[in-house]
């Protein structure tokens, strides 16, 4: 059995930018200051925004949070008995670009970057492609890229250009998302300028937690899978504790059209969904099945969804049956990113 982590992250350094045409430099993300305290916040300038590099884990060395070395990181991966990490961004998640055309540079030359680094090593590390969002005529070339070069998934936040996920804006994104077989994971984020600028001085969780709450809510409720039948779907580092409280909640809104939920959601819509060590996985089950959970370790950062051993504490705290943990942590993350 295989130990797939799906969800780490690579925190990002300049050099993600040396992809960037010679025509976009002018675009290019630079890293300004630092504030005063402990831990000190350094921050990107991006398009006439601040935004924190954020919450970076400083107990790991700098060459495995940015990956520069991965000759460190996967000596750390080693010692946790991880065998494959799922690399996702952490610039995005936040809203990085108000103009198209500066979203597309950055999502372009993130892009690049992240291949060339998972081409050093692509029997350990797998990623999601970053699509330019504003610039839907230019997401299909982006995820073929991906395809081509090891990405495994394609990146999505909670709302994006100020709308719902399952607007059909999108439609178009799925449509190439599902014939490529990458599934769209939508990760703790807001890429809505508008939303998270509302919620700016809250911690997180109504900006960035409950946005991915809400777009799962919004995609099962307006039959997107039922509209792509072979997307795949990933709801990443908002625990699981939820799922219950949204089934019901789409249970009760689908009787009132005279409709019934099917008793298997996540199954039945082909959903996964990242849990926890610390989520009542006996409670979560019994919505969720135990086919359609996986876990990360949130590797690289040092928010509240961080937890660097809980791939192996899922296997030593005993909670769960031996088959059940296998599924967690081997077929289910296969499956959702057909590894």
């Amino acid at each position: 059995m295989a130990v797939i982590d799906a969800d780490a992250h690579v925190i990002e350094n300049e050099s993600a930018w040396d992809y960037m045409l010679e025509s976009e430099r002018q675009f290019r993300p630079r890293i300004v200051g630092a504030t005063s305290g402990e831990p000190a916040v350094d921050y990107w300038y991006i398009d006439g925004r601040l935004m924190p590099r954020t919450n970076v884990e400083k107990k790991l060395p700098e060459a495995a949070r940015d990956m520069s070395d991965l000759s460190i990181r996967i000596k750390h991966m080693d010692g946790l008995n991880i065998d494959i990490q799922v690399i996702y961004p952490t610039i995005f998640i936040f809203p990085t670009a108000r103009r198209p055309e500066v979203d597309l540079a950055i999502c372009r030359s993130y892009n690049r970057w992240m291949a060339a680094i998972v081409a050093k090593a692509p029997d350990r590390f797998r990623w999601v492609v970053v699509p330019p969002l504003l610039n839907m005529d230019r997401v299909a070339e982006e995820l073929k890229f991906g395809k081509e070069h090891g990405a495994c998934g394609v990146y999505m936040r909670g709302l994006e250009a100020d709308r719902r996920l399952s607007d059909s804006y999108f439609f178009s994104l799925y449509e190439t998302a599902a014939r490529l077989d990458l599934p769209i994971c939508v990760h703790s984020a807001n890429g809505s300028i508008t939303s998270h600028d509302f919620f700016l001085d809250e911690p997180g969780f109504c900006k960035f937690k409950l946005a991915v709450v809400g777009a799962f809510h919004s995609l099962i409720n307006d039959g997107i899978p039922e509209r792509f039948p072979n997307l795949r779907i990933g709801i990443i580092e908002v625990s699981a504790q939820w799922i219950p409280y949204a089934v019901h909640d789409l249970a009760r809104r689908h009787a009132r059209r005279g409709k019934k939920l099917s008793d298997s959601v996540l199954r039945d819509k082909r959903v996964y969904v990242t849990c926890q060590t610390d989520d009542d996985l006996d409670y979560i089950l019994g919505y969720a099945g135990e086919n359609n959970l996986v876990i990360g370790t949130d590797y690289g950062h040092s928010d509240n969804a961080s937890e660097i051993e809980a791939l192996r504490k899922l296997r030593t705290e005993g909670k769960l049956a031996t088959g059940v943990i296998e599924k967690i942590l081997d077929d289910n993350p296969r499956a959702l990113y057909a590894l």
